[in-house]
């Protein structure tokens, strides 16, 4: 009984948006106010389209679709609102000719993508797009926002790992290298320049995706990747004349694509509306290399998330921070100390020179004494700092009598340093809870130093809420640790760049 007593609902965390007005929801407030920062307002974003012809017809018509009215799924039903098009709701125009356009040659994507070895084939396939970009940037005065890069379907195929090319399809290599023989070269370099040169291309990632971003990140181009089959969907189909994809219905997926754009062309959709001043919020990142020679090395990185909502990603060191013993991942004193001074410093770069006043580390491990103690030395005196483990829990259940799941927001303190928050449930405006099964909360433990952990959670539950990425009621994950995978993928789909600045968020997600 006492701990029931516990048991209590956070408030939904409100969003601020244009005019300064308020609301929970991210599509009514865009829909009735607009976005909270609009750089293009009145103007036109700036978009660079590359893709294969056809990609770049079914780019045109989706453009011009989202310019239009996109009636809802249901009628009269809060989980589906009217995508009033693109204009309307962003004060921007989306013009169906973007500023730059730049055609790949569609049958040298055949021939790269289908060739018989996947790291030649998926390089040489992000060659393509890459090489006109980088030569574009390079050569052009025109500035570019946002680079939309179209794929056929079978890129998106083939451009995975594990993919396989079928004998009908499979192109002969184009060098005569495998990666057996160039991780050999890569330990012990030949004398000839051409073959070290090759044997590069097998550090990178087998994920055209991800490689893509990976490698225009020195150039600073923010890409969105889009498969033709999400433009024109009414085009794809089955040999029983099924659509070739299941996707969400139209008014959701202008939302969220129309979102993801405005953003990444440097607009801010919204921004919480109470977040706590002088706050910096951290995510801990860390991927194991896996092309690396040492299987316990790992790529360490960091997004910080200031209380405007801005995010900022920094690439750490590399190093042998994984443990096969407790499966955990650690940095050591020093390079924990290096981290936090980046972030220290960057945070005073966007305030004038001030310092934040607390600062959370969140990560899905245990934090060490060594990685606390480096955080420490680095953070100024009058800064409380508090590292935070935040995991999903499938051990503890909830339920209530009634219909209807438990709701959102709902948070039990175990103890001081220790809560459990439903950031997934039966949410009121929505009428419904958005999820099959019986909703799993989020273990979140004060491993360091010292804070209020009813206070923690309220800051988790609104972090759910800035996720740009879409136009959805709220997140089940905190945007510190939401996209830590795909970053972490993207900081380790090529050779370590060590002279990488820190980058806004928008060029990894």
């Amino acid at each position: 009984m006492s701990n029931a007593r516990k048991l209590l609902v956070l408030p939904e965390p409100s969003l601020t948006f244009g005019y300064e007005q308020q609301l929970e929801h991210p599509k009514d407030g865009l829909l009735l106010y607009g976005p909270y920062f609009n750089p293009h307002k009145g103007g036109r974003i700036r978009i660079g389209l590359i893709g294969t012809k056809d990609g770049a017809i079914r780019y045109g018509k989706w453009v011009q679709r989202l310019s239009k009215v996109i009636a809802p799924k249901k009628a009269n039903d809060p989980n589906h609102t009217i995508f009033p098009g693109f204009q309307a709701v962003f004060q921007s125009e989306w013009s169906e000719e973007p500023t730059a356009k730049l055609l790949v040659d569609q049958k040298e994507l055949h021939l790269a993508i289908c060739m018989e070895d996947r790291h030649q084939a998926i390089y040489k396939a992000v060659s393509l797009y890459a090489n006109l970009i980088t030569s574009f940037i390079r050569e052009s005065e025109v500035s570019i926002d946002l680079w939309i890069a179209v794929i056929p379907e079978e890129v998106y195929r083939l451009g995975r790992p594990q993919s396989k090319v079928t004998k009908d399809e499979r192109q002969q290599s184009e060098l005569l290298m495998n990666k057996k023989v160039a991780t050999r070269l890569l330990m012990q370099p030949s004398i000839f320049d051409e073959d070290n040169r090759a044997a590069e291309i097998y550090q990178y990632e087998l994920n055209f995706h991800n490689q893509l971003k990976a490698r225009l990140l020195q150039h600073k181009a923010v890409v969105q990747v889009i498969r033709e089959t999400t433009l024109t969907p009414d085009e794809f189909t089955k040999s029983n004349g099924m659509p070739a994809r299941l996707l969400q219905d139209p008014a959701t997926l202008a939302w969220n694509l129309a979102t993801t754009v405005f953003f990444k062309n440097g607009g801010q959709p919204w921004k919480l509306s109470s977040p706590r001043p002088s706050v910096c919020y951290v995510g801990i990142v860390f991927k194991r290399e896996a092309l690396g020679a040492d299987e316990n090395n790992a790529c360490c990185g960091a997004q910080m998330f200031l209380d405007s909502g801005d995010g900022v990603v920094f690439r750490g060191a590399v190093g042998p921070w994984y443990s096969p013993t407790n499966k955990q991942f650690h940095l050591t004193r020093e390079k924990a100390r290096e981290l936090m001074t980046l972030i220290v410093n960057s945070y005073r770069a966007y305030h004038s020179g001030n310092s934040p006043s607390e600062l959370f580390i969140h990560g899905k491990t245990h934090f060490s004494l060594d990685e606390w103690e480096g955080f420490r030395e680095t953070v100024p005196e009058n800064c409380r700092v508090a590292c935070v483990r935040i995991r999903e829990d499938q051990s503890l259940k909830l339920f209530r009598l009634g219909a209807t799941n438990i709701p959102r927001g709902l948070a039990w303190a175990e103890s001081p340093r220790k809560g459990y928050l439903w950031t997934k449930g039966f949410i009121p405006k929505l009428q419904t809870y958005p999820g099959r099964e019986v909703p799993n909360p989020l273990s979140i433990e004060i491993v360091r130093g010292e804070a209020d952990i009813n206070v923690v959670m309220a800051d988790v539950l609104a972090l759910t809420k800035l996720n740009y990425n879409t136009c959805i009621y709220s997140d089940g994950v905190p945007v510190t640790l939401r996209f830590a995978d795909t970053i972490g993928e993207i900081l380790t789909a090529g050779p370590i760049q060590n002279d990488l600045p820190p980058l806004p968020f928008k060029y990894y997600i």
